[in-house]
Order: structure tokens, then sequence, then C-alpha cells
């Protein structure tokens, strides 16, 4: 559920938008409730279960552990607090997650749904319980990895995309990190958990919300005209990683990755690719194709020689150094969220305070909306000196629901997104001074084995965590500058993670950029 923006409680907003009533909201006991799932099991979740540790946090959500006091067995429950929910959008992203859960039928390789809980302050949604770990430090863990071990989780994967597109789901964020193993056990099944982001579609339909995560983001989705074909091309970089260990399309900064995708150029040169067959490339290439009509539908990838003989797929080891890149690239993403999180969780209600007085003073008409003369009048009054061309950018990017105007909860997005924008190095100098445990000015080895001491625990630990600290300090000095924090930070970020209204303002920008560029009309069939 990260796709949650921060905006202020629906309680009050009400009584200013005379003309747009939320939607969601209820009158109960004579004052007006949020009101989120439609047939939830029930209210009071603690008559049924008991909450317990707490197994992850989001920057919307806290997944704990639940147990039924009847039977005694175990789930995870993801409680989403109502504070988070103060767009319709934010509200229908919620609801839709939880309808997508409970119209696919049961699948051994998705994450079951058991219950819905709402009560005044929070959602709660009760499901499988996966405790077996990521999929990639599950692959590390193993001293043998091979091409049929890779066979085996992109069957798994692309199953789920199948199961997804025959049901009229189109999943939109397929990666690495939403996959757990059920179990700790070596035959533990694999189980897709996240549909955060997930759409119903209709055959034929087009998309243009560019959300997703960088690495794994298929050309037509930055061209913003897309459909389910995205899914396959997801599955295909991931299927790209679990070979050599690192992904298809990287660069330094978000641009270049965008750029690099645009391009779709895939490289089979480098240390693996040689040894690697040719069927499993054949494959990677199809699955990778930029033309969205030419791509393997996920019939077609299960279909391929190189899956339909899964299990004589070569058990040759792929080497060390694919093992090693691959808990690399996993331990760099845990390290980044970590900092993400710190940053996300300074972003407290001190940070919003004095929006709605921003928003009283802009909204000159007195009507509870905004129209973009107003906001350009505005934002300059409050000292943001954006250019015409980037004010219009920003007004369509926060008018969801594309009335020409923003509404309260509409302008605390665009105003959360600008005092990110504003402060980002004041939250990354946060960040950087808590992994900086001596307050140095640097992150040293030892700080930084510290921070990912839960991450690590294999024998090549040392030699992992020293990959990074190389990666990343580029003067070679032994040490992380609070600079080359900094450019880590900004390399190929997640950009869905802050929040969806954010990730969408900041890829229409580094659309429009690229359509400056001509990137986005670049032949992109040049393999």
């Amino acid at each position: 559920m990260g796709n949650c923006c921060a905006t202020p409680p629906v309680t009050d907003d009400i009584k200013e938008k005379k003309n747009k009533p939320n939607p969601f909201a209820t009158n109960q006991g004579g004052s007006l409730k949020l009101s989120v799932l439609k047939e939830p099991t029930g209210r009071e979740i603690e008559l049924q279960y008991e909450l317990g540790r707490e197994l992850g946090r989001g920057e919307f959500g806290i997944t704990k552990l639940c147990t039924d006091r009847a039977t005694g067995e175990t789930f995870a429950c993801k409680t989403i607090s109502k504070n988070k929910l103060r767009t319709a959008v934010d509200v229908d992203d919620v609801r839709r997650e939880v309808e997508i859960m409970k119209q696919l039928p049961g699948h051994p390789n998705i994450v079951s749904l058991k219950d819905t809980y709402e009560d005044d302050t929070a959602v709660h949604i009760v499901m499988e319980l996966c405790e077996g770990g990521e999929l990639f430090d599950r692959i590390v863990a193993r001293g043998h990895y091979t091409e049929r071990a890779a066979a085996a989780v992109t069957k798994t994967v692309v199953e789920v995309v199948q199961m997804c597109h025959e049901h009229g789901v189109m999943h939109r964020d397929l990666k690495p990190e939403n996959f757990l193993f059920a179990n700790m056990k070596e035959t533990a099944p694999l189980k897709a958990i996240d549909f955060g982001l997930s759409v119903f579609f209709k055959p034929g339909e087009r998309f243009t919300e560019i959300v997703g995560s960088p690495y794994y983001m298929a050309p037509e989705v930055l061209k913003r005209n897309y459909g389910p074909e995205i899914d396959v091309w997801s599955a295909g970089v991931i299927l790209y990683i679990l070979l050599c260990g690192f992904p298809p399309f990287w660069a330094e900064t978000e641009q270049g990755v965008a750029q690099a995708i645009i391009k779709s150029v895939v490289n089979f040169k480098k240390d693996p690719w040689p040894k690697v067959s040719d069927n499993a490339k054949d494959l990677v290439k199809k699955m990778l194709n930029p033309d969205p009509k030419r791509r393997l539908t996920a019939q077609e990838v299960l279909d391929h020689p190189w899956l339909q003989n899964a299990k004589k797929a070569p058990n040759v080891s792929l080497g060390e150094t694919v093992r090693a890149r691959l808990k690399q690239f996993s331990l760099m993403n845990k390290l980044k969220k970590r900092a993400l999180r710190i940053i996300a969780e300074r972003l407290s209600v001190d940070e919003v305070a004095g929006i709605k007085e921003g928003f009283k003073m802009m909204d000159t008409s007195n009507n509870g909306k905004i129209n973009v003369d107003e906001l350009r009048v505005g934002l300059h009054k409050l000292g943001h000196q954006i250019p015409d061309t980037d004010i219009q950018i920003l007004m369509e990017a926060g008018d969801v629901d594309k009335d020409g105007y923003l509404d309260y909860g509409e302008f605390v997005a665009i105003s959360v997104h600008l005092k990110k924008m504003g402060n980002d190095d004041e939250h990354l100098h946060k960040a950087f001074e808590l992994f900086d445990q001596n307050q140095s000015g640097y992150i040293e080895i030892e700080e930084l084995r510290d921070s990912l001491a839960d991450e690590v625990h294999e024998t090549n630990s040392e030699e992992v965590i020293n990959a990074i600290m190389h990666d990343v300090d580029t003067d070679k000095d032994g040490r992380i500058s609070y600079e080359e924090f900094a450019a880590m930070m900004k390399a190929g970020t997640d950009w869905r993670k802050a929040s969806r209204q954010y990730s969408r303002e900041r890829f229409n920008n580094l659309s429009l950029k690229l359509m400056k560029d001509g990137s986005l009309q670049s032949d992109s069939g040049n393999r």
C-alpha cells in the first residue's frame, strides 16, 4: 500500500470543500467519518485477532504478526492509518487493492487475503503470512546458483502475471521485493505479496498514469500509453537480473535510467552472459522487446522452450560473481530504503503546518478550490520561484479529478511535494547524521557494517559490504562523505517510494524533459 500520500484530515476539509464533498465520507453518530472499504469483515479486529510483533514498516503502513484467537493460526496484518488517506485517490487505491485481492482466485503463488477490518482510525488487512524472506536474499544464501534456479523463479513470476491478466488485473509494480517465500523450507512456494499499484483493465484499454519502480519500468510507461504488456517487461527485467546480478537499464541519474529504458539496448557481453544458454538469452530479448505489440504475452513466455524445459536448464553455477552482485544489489536497495524511511519519518505533521493557511490565502475567490492563476500568484507569494510551464505541469499533476482546479486535498499533495523538493538536502543530512554514529562527518566502514547488520549473515558479507563501500566511495578515501551519500540516494532511486502523487509529478517533469531532448521519439527498436 505504498501509494498513499500525506494530506490533511478529511473531517476538517469537508467543511471547506462546499462544492466537492468527500465521496467517501459517511455520517456516523452525527459526525463525518472516512469510509474506505466496501464490505469489511468487521470493525473490531482485536475481537478476532491478537496483534503481535512488528514484521515490517512502510511509509504508509505497519505490518504485524497476528494470531487468530480461536484457532491459533498466524497471519500478517497490514494496518493503514486513516490519517494517511486524505484524498479520494488514496482511499480508492486502498479500496482497489482489497477488491483485487478478493477477486483473484486462490493461487499457490499469490498471497491470500483472509479478512479486512475498518474502524474509525485505521484499515486492517489480514493476509497469509510469508516468513521465508525476499527472493534475492534466498538466492544469495545458497552456495550454488544456476540457470535452472533462475528458470524456476521466472516461471513462478510469469504464472502470477498470467493469472492476473486472465482476470483483468494489471500488476504495474513487479519487482523482486514484491515476492516473498512462504516459509524457510527449501521447497517453500514464492508468493506475490503487494497489489498496491495494481488496477483492473479491459481489453484494449490504455493507461497514462506513471507508476512503478525505475529498473523494472517499460518504455511505454514513460510514454504514458500502456497496457498489461508492461508486466511481461518487468518480469523480463527480473529474469535479466537473476541471470547476471545487475539490471539491464542502469545509469547514475533518474533521467539516465529513463533514457536507457527508452533506448532498450540489452547488453549480453559482460560476464556471465557468454556462459548463459542461447535459449535463456532469446527469452530475455523477447520479453524486453520495446514494442509492446511484438513483446511476448505471459502465455507465450510460459510456452518458450527455456521455460518448457526449466527442469533441464543448465545446472552449472553462474559463478560467485553473480551471487555477490545479487547480494550487493539487494543490500544497496535496503540501505537506500532505510535512508528513505528516515527521511519519510521526518516529513511529520509539522512539515505540513501552514499549508492550510496557504490554501486559504491562495483561494482568493473563496470557493474552496484554486485555479492555475491563483496557484501561480500564491506560489510566488510564498517564495517558490517556479516557471509558468512547471506550474502548469504541477497543476495538471495535482488535479486528480481533472476539473481544472485543486481542491484542498490535491493542494496538500503538491505542497508536500514542493516541501520535499525544497528541503531534499535537509532531509538527506538528517538521514546521513543517523548513519554517521560518531559524528565524524563520514560514514565509515564500521558504521556501514552496523547499519546493515540485520541484513547480512553469510560468510561473504564482508566482501559485499566492501563492494558497497567501493561503489559509493567515489573518491576512494575509504569512507562515505555526505556528497557521496547524497549521490547514491539520487542514483536510480525507487521513484515511487515517496508517494503516488509525488512520483507522478516527478515523472511528468521527467517525461517532459525526455520529450524536449527527443528521447521519447527515439527509435527504440535498435537493439
